[in-house]
């Protein structure tokens, strides 16, 4: 079990994207729910391959990941294939597994962002040099389409899939993480935490706990139909006044909340194949504001994976999943 990682994010956004006072907003800058950065989250390291001129690298604290210290390390977009090969070119003919530099799988390259920061969206003291505002590819191939791979838009923080032959940049990173999950293909390194058998529980009729979070999630993937962004606060925060279901600490997630729930082989819902969720919708909410335009707030395309964003004010309605954290004094039976 892991917790998602906290976004980063410390302020809370009306709908106009002017700063709020946090407090009873219901929002991701309210709660930080998740696994906090350690101070300081990002550590220098020395090569350890000086014979083949290896690059400088960067330790991730929370992650446990080592990221290349220059994030443009090819200087310009390459395709897909040409983006895996220009990494595994780094490595030296003896260079032990765990040390060889590879493309990241998407959940790694979404573990940097950080929701307090755009442009780049990443930690405000990070070492990184040369970080492009372009997307970056990942090695996770797109379930709906075998010739799309997901990047990750550096400049805000989306996540959504181009034709291997389209143009981005590369990242490169090397290890295994002790706190991501695994994205759910086979066909990438496998460097992430396995997900637990079964993944998910059931608590009540109503709640279903994922043992890979112990995050708790209502059965029904949404609740009424789809809103703005303040009413799906205003729902939940309604909820909590009700004691829905027996509990009274109900949230609109984050959004690494929300992209917890996905595996990358899967699409329409991309959920593991035995979730037990019913009424799946398209698009859902989080409580995490857009750093890159706080008018606009951070959400999840069901179908698909990807994560993208929703203006407030709308005229767009989205769904809204509340979640809750599923200590033992917090479950229902």
């Amino acid at each position: 079990m892991t917790r998602p990682l906290q976004t980063g994010q410390r302020h809370c956004y009306d709908t106009r994207g002017v700063v709020r006072p946090c407090p009873e907003s219901g929002q991701d800058g309210e709660y930080r729910p998740g696994l906090a950065e350690p101070e300081p989250r990002f550590q220098q390291i020395e090569s350890r391959d000086t014979d083949h001129g290896q690059p400088e690298a960067v330790l991730d604290r929370l992650t446990g990941l080592e990221w290349m210290r220059h994030a443009s390390p090819f200087e310009f977009p390459l395709n897909w294939e040409e983006s895996r090969e220009a990494c595994r070119a780094l490595n030296g003919p003896d260079t032990p597994p765990e040390q060889r530099w590879r493309l990241p799988n998407r959940r790694e390259l979404f573990s940097l962002l950080h929701f307090d920061s755009a442009n780049p969206a990443l930690p405000p003291d990070h070492p990184f040099v040369n970080v492009p505002s372009l997307a970056c590819w990942t090695s996770t191939r797109s379930a709906r389409n075998e010739e799309y791979f997901w990047y990750v838009q550096l400049s805000g923080g989306r996540m959504f899939y181009h034709r291997r032959d389209s143009y981005a940049m590369a990242w490169p990173v090397r290890g295994a993480s002790t706190v991501l999950p695994v994205t759910g293909r086979e066909d990438e390194p496998n460097t992430g935490i396995p997900w637990p058998t079964p993944r998910f529980a059931a608590l009540h009729a109503e709640i279903i706990l994922d043992q890979c979070t112990e995050l708790a999630w209502t059965t029904t993937a949404g609740l009424d139909k789809p809103c703005l962004w303040q009413e799906a606060l205003d729902r939940v925060a309604e909820l909590n006044r009700q004691r829905h279901l027996g509990l009274d600490n109900w949230r609109l997630p984050t959004i690494r909340e929300l992209e917890s729930l996905v595996d990358a082989s899967r699409h329409d819902p991309a959920l593991p194949g035995e979730h037990p969720f019913r009424h799946w919708q398209e698009a859902y909410w989080s409580s995490t504001s857009s750093s890159f335009e706080t008018d606009w707030a951070m959400c999840l395309y069901l179908h698909k994976g990807a994560v993208g964003v929703g203006y407030k004010p709308g005229p767009e309605r989205f769904s809204c999943w509340p979640c809750a954290d599923a200590a033992p004094d917090r479950h229902p039976l």
